[in-house]
């Protein structure tokens, strides 16, 4: 007979199938990872046709929320790229709106004697899903910025007015600071959800310890329950932080698309 074995702080990463899928011999089944997204961008859909499907000059609940939204990320992106950057303005709402939700999601609790594939998830725990959100945004600068300036774009790399001798090294560490673009943006997002949830399930996991040990032992799990909820205060912080810094940065590296040429 097997005893309760309490889950490990790496287990909640795991990608589960859910609906098995193949094409040929290629694998497209639903994941647990998938099925958040999909639940996610589900519910943004949602919120955003009902708080603007009555539109009203003095505004309900949802409408004034999705307006602080709108309003916030607007302001910037006039802010940080000018006038020139409205029209970056849906991708740069929905990616900021889509990580948002995604982070926040994975901290929800999950209904007891949920199967371990429905358990709540954090997409943005996972590198492959950051990663594909930094290489679109670098894609959309790079085009974007070749569209707009031409070979003029190259002026990011190698700015005016510095001495010859000096360009080949500034050329280079330009170049290298450009590419590694996508990987700090990826890892930076990946990384603060991925270590927020280990910290906060490594927390859970002693006050369920100490507190099913019994006795006088019980005592000592009560540090631990109060860092839980520390941590968990922390991790709604930084969950939209991150979104925020993400839709900075992302401000910040379409800028340059928009005015390499000035360089």
């Amino acid at each position: 007979m097997y005893g309760f074995r309490a889950a490990g702080p790496m287990e909640q990463f795991e990608i589960l199938p859910i609906v098995d899928l193949h094409l040929g011999s290629i694998n497209i089944s639903l994941t647990n990872s998938a099925l958040w997204m999909l639940i996610g961008t589900g519910a943004i859909i949602v919120f955003f046709f009902a708080a603007t499907r009555r539109a009203a000059l003095i505004p309900g609940r949802l409408q004034s929320v999705a307006e602080v939204f709108y309003e916030f990320v607007s302001d910037l992106v006039r802010d940080t790229i000018g006038p020139e950057g409205r029209k970056f303005f849906p991708y740069v709402f929905t990616l900021f709106v889509w990580i948002l939700v995604s982070n926040l999601f994975g901290l929800f609790p999950t209904f007891p004697g949920a199967p371990h594939a429905l358990h709540t998830f954090t997409p943005t725990s996972h590198l492959i899903v950051t990663l594909a959100l930094a290489m679109l945004t670098i894609s959309i600068v790079i085009v974007y910025g070749f569209y707009k300036n031409g070979l003029g774009f190259f002026k990011l790399f190698a700015p005016s007015g510095l001495p010859l001798w000096l360009m080949p090294l500034l050329i280079l560490i330009e170049v290298i600071s450009f590419l590694s673009r996508p990987l700090s943006l990826a890892i930076r997002l990946f990384a603060n959800m991925f270590a927020g949830h280990v910290i906060l399930k490594l927390f859970a996991g002693f006050v369920v310890s100490l507190l099913s040990a019994g006795g006088a032992v019980m005592l000592f799990g009560i540090a631990p329950f109060f860092g839980a909820v520390a941590v968990t205060a922390l991790e709604f912080l930084v969950a939209a932080l991150q979104a925020y810094v993400f839709a900075v940065l992302t401000c910040i590296y379409l800028n340059d698309a928009v005015h390499a040429a000035d360089h």
